[in-house]
């Protein structure tokens, strides 16, 4: 069984879901792939322990304080591949970011192979089912563009802006990607 509970933060309502004691969701209202790796029941059940870690580390986070990974136990559910680049996105430093082909070269690295595709880390990027904690707002494109955020470019550019990232020299693409 999977429970859920909404928080309301200043960029909207969020869902958050657990299997009783790991965070295993946290989506945007209305985002891409909204609860996409939650395939059972899930109960509403605000009571929850880490509900109430997490509510509090969205609290800090949101009034610009820069909370620990660390402390919500996290458990996302997808395959190794994906997995491999959520644990690279949960290591991006707060206010920083990376590019997608940076992304791909640590991937490689880590499964032992010479070279990675940008396109299949950001299909991987795109699926993170716990947006924000495992930061992929933080991944923009080799030349600047700030694409592919399940959430919206919209709430990228003000988590980024509330991070104090400097998005001046980042641009929206207006029609394709640029990984």
């Amino acid at each position: 069984m999977y429970y859920s509970t909404n928080y309301i933060s200043p960029l909207g309502k969020i869902l958050l879901a657990s299997d009783g004691n790991n965070l295993i969701g946290l989506w945007f209202e209305e985002q891409k792939y909204y609860a996409a790796t939650i395939k059972e029941n899930i109960a509403d059940n605000s009571q929850l322990p880490v509900f109430n870690i997490t509510k509090k580390w969205l609290d800090r986070y949101f009034n610009g304080e820069e909370p620990n990974i660390s402390e919500i136990p996290l458990s996302p559910k997808g395959g190794e591949f994906r997995k491999i680049i959520w644990d690279i996105l949960s290591e991006i430093p707060y206010g920083k970011t990376i590019t997608y082909g940076e992304i791909a070269e640590k991937a490689a690295k880590k499964m032992g192979k010479e070279r990675m595709s940008s396109q299949a880390v950001g299909g991987a990027v795109g699926h993170n089912p716990i947006s924000i904690i495992i930061p992929c707002h933080r991944v923009v494109g080799k030349n600047g563009s700030l694409t592919g955020y399940a959430g919206g470019i919209d709430k990228k550019i003000k988590l980024l802006e509330l991070e104090k990232v400097d998005t001046s020299h980042f641009f929206v693409p207006t029609k394709g990607t640029a990984l």
